[in-house]
């Protein structure tokens, strides 16, 4: 399926990991935002559930083991180009996860991964799906934790 002017969105997800009143983020390594800010994740591949893509995902970008994912919310992302064509279109699940390990580091196409305090969150350069995702959700993600 290509991604780059598609015949239909794209599922993917997002693995929300809290810590301590802070927030995993990762600098995307690849386009579609290459150079952006948001929680690790990637598209659904075929023959997987939701719930195996982000268990799989957020060990491929932050060497992190997670379990018992929680949906949390739906975001539609389409980006259209300057004909008004779309160029990219997402459909991303976003699970908050629980933590079985505590080795995180970027890995896979995240260039970076911190720790970030909620309140910092929104001044980093983050793709307009997390951006829209953390202010419909910053109060829930106040208070939870992965750990």
């Amino acid at each position: 399926m290509k991604r780059l002017y598609p015949d239909q969105p794209i599922v993917g997800i997002g693995a929300v990991i809290v810590r301590d009143g802070k927030i995993a983020l990762i600098k995307r390594g690849n386009e579609p935002a290459k150079g952006k800010w948001s929680v690790p994740g990637g598209h659904v591949e075929l023959g997987e559930s939701p719930e195996q893509t982000v268990v799989r995902e957020t060990k491929e970008e932050t060497g992190l083991d997670v379990q018992n994912p929680d949906l949390i919310d739906v975001v539609n992302n389409v980006d259209l180009d300057d004909k008004g064509k779309i160029k990219y279109h997402y459909v991303i699940i976003e699970y908050f996860v629980h933590v079985k390990n505590d080795e995180a580091s970027a890995a896979s196409d995240a260039v970076e991964l911190r720790w970030v305090p909620f309140d910092e969150v929104e001044k980093y350069d983050l793709t307009k799906s997390f951006r829209l995702f953390f202010r419909n959700n910053r109060e829930k993600l106040g208070k939870a934790n992965s750990y």
